[in-house]
């Protein structure tokens, strides 16, 4: 068996509140369309990995017992997109209607970065290497 660290990740979760706002905000910001759908789930692809949105009721079965904490509870974590242009991407995310939590920014390890959430409050960053 491989070490769990040498493993790539393939897919990620998602659980939302708002199916299909949040489907749609996939689709109309990222412009992807999904690679598999039904009535409480869609896969859209991330190069080598998968982000599946699933319908916040269909989570206890995939997480008894544990829980899944509401979206009022805050982000947990931040999905980070390597870019080549912050602002050209800012500028399209803002066309879009989304509204940035905060950025352009450039950070002292020399990444300039912008965030901003999806309607389920999912974090999301974009990120571009400063040279």
């Amino acid at each position: 068996m491989k070490s769990l660290g040498s493993m790539n990740v393939d897919v990620i979760t998602l659980f939302v509140e708002d199916f299909q706002k949040v489907k749609m905000f996939y689709q109309e910001v990222f412009g992807f369309q999904a690679v598999y759908e039904d009535e409480v789930s869609a896969v859209f692809p991330f190069g080598n990995m998968s982000v599946n949105l699933l319908d916040i009721s269909e989570s206890h079965e995939l997480m008894k017992p544990g829980t899944v904490a509401a979206s009022e509870s805050g982000s947990r974590f931040l999905l980070t997109i390597r870019v080549d242009n912050v602002d050209a991407v800012c500028d399209e995310l803002k066309s879009r209607g989304v509204a940035l939590l905060n950025g352009p920014i450039d950070r002292p390890w020399g990444v300039r970065t912008a965030s901003f959430t999806d309607p389920a409050g999912h974090a999301w960053e974009i990120a571009e290497q400063l040279t």
